[in-house]
């Protein structure tokens, strides 16, 4: 049983109520239909046979073309395009849906992954997002006498060392990708407020100085994936380049991972709810070492970075944002604040990631409440007041060796979502409640949390200032460190 209820991560972050967060239920949502190219080589009318007779074995229906197209030859919203083979222009499967964001199209080609063994994770990054931007498909894989790939929009490449999808790398891999589409925030969905953040304060020059810090630190981790423009990308035609840029909401490309500062935040201890199973007006019921309490849900703010700057080199008096939460009659509803001062010029659309820093933020709010309950002696919550708290995310992973003390890692069993889908930050704020019980629960000090996303990275989230963390997380740029006991 998950620690905060569907209606709470409903009220609390807006995520759909029917959201699926496991594999099962992921399963029996999936609608899938087998979309043909003109022409298929034996090897991929092979795969897609196997495909099939896997997710059957699931519970899953794959519907031919006939059975899953309307009158109007269009298939329905939420059913899962998979497209094998190459298709002309007229026939492209893009041509086939109702709207942009809710249709996931899976492009399956009897070739190679066009990578190469010695690229790095940006020139991987860049192939993949061409390939699909020029294929008009969501995900990609790729199929050989030996092997088959998924490589998705985020840069993770999944390779399996046989020619025939088997159930289990089905249900646990490729089941979790076609579920929830990557769709970027709509502006109507938070409440924008152009040229209000304070940029001339001694708490955002501090602040500044510590992205500044900490960007320079990442400047030469080819594991921090910068971005991938779109204007360089190859399109069939200006329509389908259109079509592209309307599905990322007009950005000038994709950019990855995050560096954000949770502004300081004093919480109130929260309470044990009674038997008579009251609710109180501002809290939020978290089931915790096998008792329920009600958590005070306070305001939130978050210093963050601007979707699209260049992370590794980054101009603080354009590149910061402030996003949060506020309660509402019940509800959140999430704000963007721009810099005071910012050029118009410089464009400032919601993070692909904004609900994940959310829910990191909500979360840190919450664990810093229940432990001033239940470990009164904490220093957590102190700091989260006095200092606020870090949090970095980046596609690849850390060496347990490298992890800071008192921080807890969770989320490797997680089922692989794709970034920015309302999955990733449900499982952002129930791992780090979970985190917490295990920390209570072995008597250790609490100090952050170290999210693992399968086939797609990392999120460290604590105590630690951003710099810090990337001295941690960068040990040859601070070869100090790589001395000291982890």
């Amino acid at each position: 049983m998950n620690s905060i209820s569907s209606d709470s991560l409903h009220s609390l972050l807006g995520i759909p109520l029917d959201t699926p967060l496991g594999i099962d239920e992921m399963c029996k949502r999936l609608r899938p239909v087998l979309y043909l190219a003109p022409a298929l080589s034996p090897r991929l009318e092979r795969f897609c046979r196997a495909l099939c007779a896997a997710m059957h074995d699931l519970g899953i229906t794959v519907l031919s073309e006939g059975e899953a197209a309307g009158n109007d030859g269009r298939f329905a919203p939420g059913t899962v395009i998979l497209a094998p083979g190459f298709f002309p222009d007229d026939l492209l499967a893009i041509n086939r849906v109702t709207t942009l964001y809710n249709n996931i199209i899976v492009g399956i080609y009897d070739e190679a992954p066009p990578l190469a063994s010695h690229s790095l994770p940006q020139e991987r990054l860049d192939t993949i997002v061409g390939r699909l931007a020029r294929d008009m498909v969501h995900i990609l894989i790729f199929v050989t006498d030996h092997s088959w790939s998924i490589c998705t929009m985020n840069g993770g490449v999944v390779t399996f060392n046989t020619p025939i999808p088997g159930l289990e790398d089905v249900r646990n891999t490729l089941v979790p990708k076609l579920t929830a589409q990557v769709v970027p925030p709509r502006s109507e969905d938070m409440d924008m407020e152009p040229g209000t953040m304070e940029n001339e304060s001694a708490e955002f020059e501090a602040v500044a100085e510590d992205f500044l810090e900490c960007s320079a630190l990442w400047s030469s981790n080819a594991c921090l994936l910068t971005h991938t423009s779109t204007g360089g990308l190859e399109y069939r035609s200006n329509f389908y380049k259109r079509i592209v840029a309307r599905y990322l909401d007009q950005r000038s490309g994709m950019s990855y991972g995050f560096f954000a500062r949770q502004l300081p935040i004093s919480v109130q201890p929260a309470i044990v709810q009674k038997e008579s199973g009251e609710e109180k007006e501002g809290m939020v019921p978290v089931r915790v070492q096998g008792q329920t309490l009600l958590v005070p849900v306070p305001q939130l703010r978050v210093i963050t970075t601007r979707s699209g700057c260049k992370k590794n080199h980054l101009e603080t008096r354009n590149d910061l944002l402030e996003i949060g939460l506020v309660q509402r009659n019940g509800r959140g509803r999430a704000y963007l604040k721009t810099p005071m001062g910012c050029p118009p010029e410089i464009v400032v659309k919601p993070s692909f990631d904004t609900l994940t820093i959310l829910a990191h933020a909500l979360g840190n709010a919450l664990t810093a409440s229940i432990l001033m309950r239940l470990r009164p002696e904490a220093r957590f919550p102190r700091h989260l007041a006095s200092f606020g708290a870090s949090m970095t995310h980046w596609h690849d992973y850390p060496k347990s060796g490298l992890l800071p003390e008192g921080y807890h890692r969770h989320g490797e069993e997680n089922p692989p979502v794709a970034c920015s889908t309302p999955q990733s930050a449900a499982y952002s704020l129930l791992g780090k409640i979970a985190a917490l019980e295990i920390a209570l629960e072995e008597g250790r000090s609490y100090r952050g949390d170290v999210h693992i996303e399968p086939s797609h990275g990392t999120n460290i989230v604590g105590v630690l200032s951003l710099a810090e963390t990337a001295r941690l997380m960068n040990p040859a740029r601070t070869p100090e460190l790589l001395h000291q006991e982890p």
